[in-house]
């Protein structure tokens, strides 16, 4: 989506994004959001906003399997 924006506002934008620790696209989506809201108009099947901060690290395939670290204790066949 191309948003054209008068340069002042998008200043002020991105000065606001920064005071509360956010990107200025996340701030907008913030305020879209919120306004949304207010008026009623919110769709009932809008995603919620993404989480702050990093995605979880997927857990390695081996740790939940059969057989696992979990259930031998984490040692081989030779006791090492």
């Amino acid at each position: 989506m191309l948003l054209r924006l008068d340069p002042a506002v998008h200043e002020a934008l991105a000065r606001w994004a920064a005071d509360e620790l956010r990107s200025t696209n996340a701030q907008l989506d913030y305020l879209i959001r919120r306004a949304l809201r207010e008026a009623g108009r919110l769709p009932s099947g809008a995603r919620p906003p993404a989480r702050r901060g990093r995605p979880p690290t997927p857990r390695a395939e081996t740790d939940d399997a059969p057989g696992g670290p979990e259930e031998t204790g984490g040692l081989d066949e030779t006791g090492g």
